[in-house]
């Protein structure tokens, strides 16, 4: 087993033990994550400087279905972008959630921090009320770079 590959934990129970053995504090964020670009890393190692661990919940592929980003996404399966994901430096584990909203997962994980980019205010941002009533912290990383997954198959889209 390769080192992104223990970051993965695909069963539930198994992520209570795997939680307890991440260095505090710990980051919490989740996502898409469909095709990984710039915006993504900047965005995942500004998270990861908040804390000693960055835990990363991903939409399963019905999940992104549901949040109707298009027919078609998305473009790469759960297990892909979970792998992908995991083999970043600054991404101490990695989770799938099916639910539409991660909060399940927030209040099973417990971060010191919960993060979302900047087209989140902090308020908005799902199980803010959850982490801050166990003292944690809620913030919304501005961009950095103007990329979407979105944008990006509408530009290759449109060069067929």
């Amino acid at each position: 087993m390769t080192d992104s590959e223990r970051k993965i934990v695909r069963d539930a129970t198994q992520l209570t033990a795997r939680l307890s053995q991440l260095g505090r504090p710990v980051v919490f964020t989740n996502g898409c994550f469909d095709i990984l670009h710039r915006g993504h890393i900047a965005y995942l190692e500004k998270a990861a400087a908040l804390g000693k661990s960055l835990v990363v919940g991903v939409n399963s592929d019905a999940s992104v279905r549901r949040l109707e980003k298009g027919q078609d996404r998305p473009i790469n399966p759960l297990e892909d972008r979970m792998a992908v994901l995991a083999a970043l430096g600054c991404v101490s584990l990695v989770t799938a959630f099916d639910d539409t909203t991660p909060l399940a997962l927030i209040k099973l994980v417990r971060p010191d921090h919960l993060v979302k980019g900047g087209d989140w205010t902090p308020d908005k941002i799902v199980g803010s009320d959850v982490v801050k009533s166990s003292g944690g912290q809620v913030h919304s990383i501005p961009f950095q770079f103007e990329h979407s997954t979105t944008e990006l198959l509408r530009r290759i889209r449109s060069h067929d």
